[in-house]
């Protein structure tokens, strides 16, 4: 894509209005006082001045993820869900797995983004990330670890640049 036609694609995106999110932490350690992540995305995204459509935490148990997210992309508002947590490879690391087997497109440049970033800040430690992207029932699903250092990276360099043409793409 040329930069002339991503940045019509930005124009065209930008007069959609502001992109209804859903946030989804996954932790078995944090509670809502305590999750750090998901207080930084609500706030971040409102002060870019989009809409949080819902927030959960979630353990992380593959079953409880995928109940969540399916509801989300089934009849939820959310234009996008961001997912945060459980992206590693420990036993207890099964939000990829939950979300990889879900999506009808991938987009494997953000995980490949994230990784390429994430070795510029914690080193070849970025390998263990399955950190993805994609569309699930036509919605922009994206998963990052639980870092929050991960978290401000991956809304920061990635998704907040392209979140309104990505949420366009998606709908058009």
């Amino acid at each position: 894509m040329s930069s002339e036609s991503s940045d019509r694609h930005h124009e065209m995106a930008a007069e959609r209005g502001p992109v209804t999110i859903a946030v989804i932490t996954v932790s078995d350690s944090r509670t809502p006082e305590t999750d750090v992540n998901g207080l930084y995305l609500r706030n971040e995204i409102e002060e870019a001045g989009h809409q949080v459509a819902a927030y959960h935490l979630v353990p992380d148990d593959p079953a409880l993820v995928a109940q969540v997210l399916d509801e989300l992309a089934r009849g939820g508002d959310a234009r996008v869900i961001l997912l945060n947590g459980g992206t590693g490879i420990s036993s207890r690391d099964n939000t990829y797995d939950v979300v990889a087997v879900r999506l009808d497109k991938e987009i494997p440049g953000f995980g490949e983004i994230f990784r390429m970033l994430s070795y510029e800040q914690v080193g070849a430690a970025a390998m263990l990330s399955r950190a993805t992207a994609g569309v699930y029932k036509g919605v922009i699903v994206v998963s990052v670890p639980g870092s929050p250092a991960a978290v401000r990276l991956a809304w920061e360099k990635l998704i907040a640049p392209e979140l309104m043409h990505l949420a366009w793409e998606v709908g058009r």
